[in-house]
């Protein structure tokens, strides 16, 4: 739900706004674990944009080959169910110290609605789908609603003397090792560089990282990835295939 401003006898009035997804994300991430926190920060990592039925006029997407970048609002659909809380823990904050909401891009909000902003890298035509976004750079798992659709205009959305607030800095990064790893090596170029990408900035929850050596998996390019965290090396202990989920490449 989102909400519209309306004016009643010199009022302002809130009211309900019903809105449904217009596509649906295809992704490398086949779960929510390792999926990076913000766009960008796994540069590699791939996804489609397919619109549903009822959105597929190839005139609603007219000229957006000229853009580099889109912002997608989109729908935390796996924590939809978890309702909201005025203050969460950011995981940058080591999952600790509380901050409001709406101070934060914690997924328990109000109306459960993010926002990412993706590279967009081509887009192709599909029998039985219409026209697909392909993209890149993403943070979105696999099978993630999308609602809106808008471009990035870097004159107006990319101001100087911007500040970051608690997460000023960009994440720490893992060095990353999968020396000896069966099947590792025979991987495409870019499914190897998500894999590294994502586990680099350590994807275990804040409470879990005093647990060094225990073994995590995760679903990362159509594989089940299991890594263990070693000081700060994240050594990629097995590489095998996984059910159907996102996309493989």
């Amino acid at each position: 739900m989102a909400g519209n401003l309306a004016n009643a006898g010199g009022r302002r009035m809130v009211s309900a706004m019903e809105i449904e997804p217009v596509a649906v994300v295809r992704s490398c991430f086949g779960g929510k674990f390792a999926v990076p926190r913000q766009p960008g920060l796994c540069p590699s990592a791939w996804g489609e944009l397919v619109f549903e039925p009822g959105f597929r006029q190839p005139e609603a997407l007219r000229g957006i080959e000229g853009f580099s970048h889109l912002w997608l609002i989109f729908g935390f659909h796996l924590t939809a169910g978890g309702g909201w809380s005025p203050t969460v823990r950011p995981p940058r904050l080591g999952g600790n110290e509380r901050v409001g909401v709406f101070a934060s891009r914690s997924t328990f909000r109000p109306n459960g609605l993010g926002l990412s902003l993706v590279r967009l890298e081509g887009v192709e035509d599909r029998a039985g789908e219409g026209k697909v976004l392909l993209l890149g750079g993403i943070d979105l798992v696999d099978g993630t609603p999308v609602f809106d659709v808008k471009p990035h205009l870097p004159y107006a959305e990319s101001p100087g003397g911007a500040r970051g607030g608690f997460a000023e800095q960009a994440p720490e990064r893992l060095a990353v090792e999968s020396d000896g790893v069966h099947g590792f090596t025979d991987l495409p170029q870019r499914s190897r560089d998500v894999i590294c990408e994502a586990l680099s900035l350590d994807p275990r929850p804040p409470a879990g990282r005093n647990e060094e050596g225990r073994v995590y998996g995760t679903g990362l390019c159509g594989l089940e990835v299991k890594f263990r965290v070693e000081g700060a090396v994240c050594r990629i202990v097995s590489v095998e295939p996984a059910p159907a989920s996102g996309l493989k490449g």
